[in-house]
């Protein structure tokens, strides 16, 4: 992987580019407190018949960290601008948890854009407004600290205690991400998850929809995916058996239904 800063009109990213040239570009944008790297088994399953794009979420790894609060209007922003700096017309795109939503803003407001959309572990609304500001709160309150307690206390949240006991490496690889992100960014993308509640226009989604749900989530859950699958036309549901970071417990089930989906479109 050899990654680069990318300059657009909405801030300087830091991405990683694979695949053939010419071939389909397939965006993926990462979680709440993670970075592309989230997404190394989908880069290498699908750059052989894809362009793969991964980029960090702003305030995230290396991309751009201005002051919050963000929206996702900007989120969703930086995906066009991103597209827009590397000459992509239309593009699929795959987002898990925080990048799920900004994939249903898209949906939303630009879907000529995309050529289809997957949302995982995700939801039109997710959590509690007053639970993200305090969340905000506190990091802004603690920094680098706060960030450290959330990465001791996210396994739970994240995996089931069977991937947990299995896969300590990768578990402790993920609680690296959330350790090292700048806590500016996190609170403000908080902030962003706060405000943001798409359940009364998620209708108006015309782009391939694919729900993917963890069948152990606790965060968002089956019941979430079954809600949206409802509200968007032709949309549809498959649920792997993991929790909230689906793609990294089950990447043969995830990588399936969604290499499954992206046939079709």
């Amino acid at each position: 992987m050899t990654t680069q800063q990318l300059s657009t009109a909405a801030g300087t990213f830091r991405i990683d580019l694979q695949g053939p040239e010419g071939a389909p570009v397939l965006v993926f944008s990462n979680s709440l407190g993670t970075t592309l790297e989230m997404w190394d088994a989908q880069a290498k399953a699908f750059s052989a018949n894809y362009r793969v794009l991964r980029y960090d979420t702003r305030g995230h790894g290396a991309s751009v960290c201005n002051p919050g609060p963000y929206s996702f209007t900007q989120l969703g922003g930086d995906v066009l601008a991103i597209l827009d700096a590397l000459d992509i017309d239309k593009a699929h795109f795959c987002g898990i948890s925080m990048g799920g939503l900004t994939g249903l803003w898209l949906g939303v407001n630009a879907g000529n854009r995309m050529r289809s959309i997957t949302v995982a572990n995700s939801a039109a609304k997710i959590g509690a407004e007053a639970a993200w500001r305090d969340r905000a709160a506190l990091v802004r309150a603690n920094g680098a600290p706060a960030m450290q307690t959330l990465a001791d206390s996210s396994p739970s949240r994240w995996f089931t205690e069977g991937f947990i006991a299995a896969q300590p490496a990768a578990v402790q690889l993920a609680q690296s991400w959330i350790a090292g992100v700048s806590p500016e960014g996190y609170a403000s993308c908080c902030e962003a998850l706060a405000t943001e509640d798409l359940r009364a226009s998620i209708s108006t989604i015309t782009t391939p929809t694919l729900l993917i749900a963890g069948s152990s989530d606790p965060v968002t859950t089956v019941a979430d995916a079954e809600a949206m699958h409802a509200a968007i036309p032709n949309a549809e549901i498959a649920a792997v058996p993991a929790s909230h970071l689906s793609n990294l417990e089950a990447p043969q089930a995830f990588d399936l239904a969604l290499a499954t989906f992206l046939a079709k479109h």
